[in-house]
């Protein structure tokens, strides 16, 4: 199951001031990295493509990163602390996007753990680069670089960059103005309450190494930006250096997230923020929109960024959004319609979508994850997902994305009777291997139960149904109010668990950073092995 995401054009929408714009670029043409400035192309003509509908990607995308080879985009996002890590998409439009494989598609380097974050995607001289942060075994958070001869991968990891002591994030590469190659990064000081400089530094053609001294670029200064500022994306138009940065609280209910921009017309500065900023913050629909990277397309430009939508939350996680922008006469960028109801300038609609897995191919589909520190033993045979049970109190937990707050996940366990004591597989939802919420089968019984802050408790229970078959259904409505039921007839009828209506509330389910996922789990001796036939998402 590979899914591409394929969401409706709106009406065309007028780019009137956009002829005569020029490309954004990331790196020169350089033959010289050391003596040629960076080339800046022309735009194409300023057409009426029509504005795509938000979000773009769907579901859980933190701070989404952009780049275009030749005729198609690229594009990933944060992970955290679930695998396969950073996924890799690709699209023809920006609207359109198909989840192609992930740049760590088996497991992460040896050297990092976890907290997976802000991988850029950037490409030059027929490699490509992802340039990315990852917590460091026993260390900090560091800077990263991987490199693969095509986006898709295979990629070779290169280890880390710059590894500071209040930690380094949010890696991004950019030439100066003479050609030469430069890493744009945070230094973490709000972990600690201190200040956020923006840094950059020389970084050698190999991508393996930083030379020279850091330099500053410019810091949190200003009231709107709180406590950090972050998530770089640079791109050059005309005689300027153009930084998108975020600020504030990225996540959560009560984020504070906005976008601000600065210029310099040289790379190491001096750096002027924009009087206007905050540039775009949360609207009706889109809460806390920021860390993103810049793209055009037929003479628009946008922001790829991540929000989230105000039904949902952090439930359903920050989506991919596309907010286009225009030039001013004094050159900053100006979103269109920012404070109208829906993302600014681009219509919004409820991304509703069914996903049916029946487990029929050779590998389990691309978009399901795993916790990254313990990926679970699966193979799928006949049809079927055979997953291996964890003795932790989390188990071995596969789970998939949501895409809306409202949401029904359904799975056919198999041979529930023959799971011996000690030993339970069912349908779940998914914080973290410490929070879940689920449904399980196994020992003679059928438990509803809770693992919060890895403290578990039982909320129903009952003596299993004597079926070679049984399905297992999870309601969400409001992405934190839970229903669960169970059916020995293919689902024609159903009962509830517990018994009656009132829903059970998962609001603690989802982490700081991330959102839930709806799943199968398996809990027991890793002797243990349980069969689902298949597993459907609607919502």
């Amino acid at each position: 199951m590979f899914p591409t995401f394929r969401l409706s054009l709106a009406a065309p929408l007028l780019t009137a001031g956009m002829l005569g714009l020029l490309a954004a670029c990331r790196q020169p043409a350089a033959t010289s990295p050391t003596t040629t400035a960076p080339k800046q192309a022309a735009a194409p003509p300023a057409t009426a493509a029509a504005p795509v509908t938000n979000p773009v990607l769907p579901g859980d995308y933190p701070d989404p990163s952009v780049d275009k080879l030749g005729d198609t985009y690229w594009a990933s996002a944060t992970t955290s602390n679930w695998g396969p890590v950073f996924p890799l998409l690709k699209s023809k439009n920006l609207s359109e996007w198909e989840l192609v494989g992930h740049v760590f598609p088996d497991a992460p380097p040896a050297w990092a753990d976890y907290y997976f974050w802000a991988p850029e995607i950037s490409f030059e001289k027929d490699k490509t680069y992802i340039y990315y942060t990852a917590h460091k075994r026993g260390g900090n958070l560091c800077v990263a670089v991987a490199s693969a001869d095509r986006p898709e991968g295979p990629y070779t990891d290169h280890g880390p960059l710059v590894g500071q002591e209040a930690g380094s994030i949010d890696g991004f590469p950019m030439r100066d103005e003479n050609g030469v190659l430069y890493l744009i990064w945070k230094e973490d000081g709000n972990s600690r309450n201190l200040p956020t400089p923006i840094w950059a530094q020389q970084l050698s053609e190999d991508r393996k190494s930083l030379l020279g001294q850091p330099r500053e670029l410019f810091r949190n200064d200003q009231r709107w930006e709180g406590n950090l500022v972050e998530g770089v994306s640079m791109i050059r138009r005309g005689e300027y250096f153009y930084a998108f940065y975020a600020g504030n609280g990225c996540c959560g209910n009560a984020c504070t997230y906005g976008t601000g921009v600065a210029r310099a017309k040289k790379l190491l500065g001096p750096w002027e923020k924009y009087a206007q900023n905050p540039v775009m913050l949360s609207n009706d629909t889109w809460k806390c929109p920021g860390h993103g990277s810049v793209t055009e397309r037929g003479g628009q430009w946008f922001l790829l960024h991540h929000a989230y939508h105000n039904r949902g939350w952090e439930y359903v996680g920050r989506q991919g959004v596309l907010s286009e922008f225009r030039w001013t006469a004094a050159g900053w960028p100006e979103f269109i319609n920012q404070r109208t109801p829906g993302t600014p300038g681009v219509p919004t609609t409820q991304s509703r979508q069914t996903v049916r897995d029946d487990f029929k191919g050779r590998a389990l589909g691309r978009a399901w994850q795993w916790p990254v520190e313990t990926k679970p033993s699966f193979a799928l045979k006949d049809g079927q997902l055979r997953l291996t049970a964890r003795p932790d109190a989390g188990g071995a937990a596969l789970g998939h994305p949501i895409y809306t707050a409202d949401f029904t996940a359904t799975t056919t366990l198999l041979e529930p009777g023959k799971l011996p004591a000690g030993a339970a597989a069912g349908l779940a939802a998914l914080g973290d291997p410490e929070n879940t919420l689920a449904l399980t089968a196994g020992g003679g019984k059928l438990q509803l139960w809770q693992l919060e802050k890895g403290k578990r408790r039982v909320l129903g229970e009952t003596a299993l149904p004597p079926a070679p078959v049984l399905t297992l259904r999870l309601e969400a409505q409001g992405g934190k109010q839970y229903r669960f039921s169970y059916s020995t007839d293919g689902g024609k009828a159903w009962q509830q668990l517990p018994a009656g209506n009132a829903p059970i509330n998962g609001a603690y389910l989802p982490p700081w950073d991330r959102g839930v996922r709806a799943g199968v789990l398996v809990l027991g001796p890793a002797t243990v092995t349980a069969a689902f036939d298949d597993f459907v998402l609607e919502g």
